[in-house]
């Protein structure tokens, strides 16, 4: 059975903190990243592009670490260890969805008119630690 965010936790992501992701470099060692980040119900999303080293990373090796703490009150965390999946599908309105959290823009702008591949990073919880208030 997936373990349940708290609502104090789902409250955390649901503001706009940043979150610390840690993937698993091909060496065994850690690789972090900060994302912007959002759930549905108890899974946390994220958005990357394919090719960079956590797409990577979560290709070779699904296990993932999220860790988000209010700016205001660092002692204060949800961490999620888990499993992540990813899909091309939705890639694109979830970045939208993160600049208009984050920044209030309508549609994220910052990826150059590339031909980047977004994806969605969907993490599943197999472990949730609350701490603080």
């Amino acid at each position: 059975m997936t373990p349940s965010l708290p609502d104090r936790a789902k409250a955390l992501v649901d503001a706009r903190e940043y979150a610390t992701i840690a993937t698993i470099q091909p060496d065994g060692g850690p690789q972090l990243s900060v994302v912007w980040i959002t759930r549905d119900g108890d899974d946390l999303l994220f958005s990357t592009i394919e090719g960079r080293r956590k797409y990577r990373n979560l290709v070779r090796d699904p296990r993932v670490t999220v860790l988000v703490s209010p700016r205001d009150d660092p002692y204060t965390y949800v961490e999620v260890r888990g499993t992540a999946s990813m899909t091309r599908e939705g890639g694109v309105a979830l970045i939208d969805a993160l600049a208009q959290k984050y920044h209030g823009d309508e549609r994220f702008v910052g990826d150059d008119g590339t031909n980047r591949v977004r994806v969605v990073v969907r993490v599943t919880a197999d472990k949730v630690v609350w701490y603080g208030s």
